[in-house]
C-alpha cells in the first residue's frame, strides 16, 4: 500500500499546491486561467499526439474499451439521477446535473497525468482512445437531457437533436484535443517518424502536461466552494468515487479487456468530477452549487478512492 500511495500522492499534492498558490494570492487567478489554457490547448494535445503517433495498436479494436467505460457511465449517471429524484425529491433538471456530476470524470487534467504516472505508455494509449469520444458523447447526452428537462420544468421549447449535434460538432471541430487525436492517428498511419530535434521538442512540451495540468486544476478549485445541497452532492460524490470505477471494472472483466487498459480505465473513472459538469449547470442556470460542491468534494477525497483502486489493481 505504501508503494501505491507513493505513486498516487504526488498527483494530489500537485493539485493541493495549485490550490494553495491561488488561495494565498501568490499567483493571480488570471495566471491559473492562462496555465489551464496552455495545458488544454498546447501541453495535453501534444501529449496525446505523441502517444498516438508512436503507439503500436496491432489491430486492437477500441469498441470494447469504449463499451466498458460507458457501461460504467450509464450505470452511475442513471443511479445518480434516480437518487436525486426519488431520495431527495429534486426536479428533472437537478437530476440531470446530479447524474452528470456523478459520472463525468476529469480525464484530461487528472486522469491523463494519473494514468501516465501509474500505468505508463500503454495506459496513455487507452485514455487517448477514450478521449476520442468521451467529451462528444458526454456533452451531447448532457445537453440533450438538460434541454428535455428544461422543457418539462420550465415549459421552454427543447431544441431538436440535430440542432444540438450541430452546435456540439462545431465546438468539437475546433477542440485542440480532437485535433491532436486526429493528427496523432494520421501520423501513426502514415508510417512517418519524427527526426531527433522535433521529437525532443514534442517530448519536452508533452512532459510539461502532467504537472501543469494538476497545478492548474488546483488553482481552479478555489472557484468551486462546497456549499448548498450537501446531502445530494455528497451522495453524487460517493457514486463518482466508488460506484463508477466499480462499474467500469466489472464491465472490463465482463468484456475481457487487457489488464493495462483495464487499469487505465478504472483509474481514470475513479478520479474527481470534471469541470464540464459545472459548465452544463451554468449553461442552463440550474444546480451550479451542486456541481461545484461535487467537484470540490471528489477532489478533496479523490486520493482515497484512487489509492484504493490502484491498490486493488496492483
Amino acid at each position: 500500500m505504501s508503494l501505491v500511495l507513493a505513486n498516487v500522492l504526488p498527483v494530489f499534492i500537485l493539485i493541493l499546491l495549485g490550490w494553495l498558490i491561488a488561495k494565498s494570492g501568490l499567483l493571480k487567478a488570471e495566471t491559473g486561467d492562462a496555465l489551464g489554457e496552455f495545458v488544454f490547448k498546447i501541453a495535453v494535445p501534444m501529449l496525446i499526439f505523441r502517444t498516438l503517433a508512436t503507439a503500436h495498436f496491432e489491430g486492437v479494436s477500441p469498441f470494447r474499451l469504449w463499451t466498458a467505460y460507458f457501461i460504467g457511465v450509464a450505470i452511475t449517471w442513471t443511479i445518480g439521477a434516480f437518487m436525486a429524484k426519488r431520495a431527495f425529491g429534486r426536479d428533472a433538471k437537478v437530476a440531470v446535473i446530479a447524474g452528470m456530476s456523478a459520472s463525468f470524470a476529469n480525464n484530461v487534467f487528472i486522469g491523463l497525468p494519473l494514468v501516465d504516472h501509474i500505468v505508463g505508455q500503454d495506459g496513455l494509449v487507452a485514455i487517448s482512445i477514450l478521449l476520442a469520444i468521451h467529451l462528444p458523447i458526454m456533452m451531447i447526452v448532457g445537453t440533450v437531457l438538460m434541454e428535455s428537462a428544461s422543457a418539462k420544468v420550465d415549459g421552454t421549447a427543447a431544441r431538436g437533436i440535430v440542432a444540438v449535434l450541430k452546435q456540439v460538432g462545431t465546438n468539437l471541430a475546433r477542440n485542440p484535443l480532437v485535433i491532436a487525436l486526429t493528427l496523432g492517428l494520421a501520423f501513426n498511419l502514415s508510417g512517418l517518424s519524427m527526426n531527433a530535434p522535433v521529437a525532443l521538442v514534442v517530448d519536452q512540451i508533452a512532459g510539461s502536461a502532467s504537472p501543469a495540468a494538476l497545478i492548474s486544476i488546483g488553482m481552479a478549485l478555489t472557484r468551486y466552494p462546497i456549499k448548498g445541497d450537501l446531502g445530494l452532492s455528497s451522495t453524487a460524490a460517493v457514486l463518482k468515487l466508488f460506484l463508477m470505477p466499480a462499474s467500469v471494472f466489472a464491465a472490463c472483466q465482463l468484456l475481457n479487456l487487457r489488464p493495462d487498459w483495464t487499469a487505465a480505465l478504472v483509474l481514470t473513472s475513479s478520479v474527481p468530477t470534471g469541470i464540464n459538469a459545472w459548465l452544463i449547470a451554468q449553461r442552463f442556470r440550474s444546480s451550479q452549487s451542486l456541481a461545484a460542491s461535487v467537484i470540490s468534494i471528489t477532489t478533496a477525497f479523490g486520493v482515497i478512492s484512487v489509492s484504493m483502486w490502484a491498490w486493488l489493481l496492483s
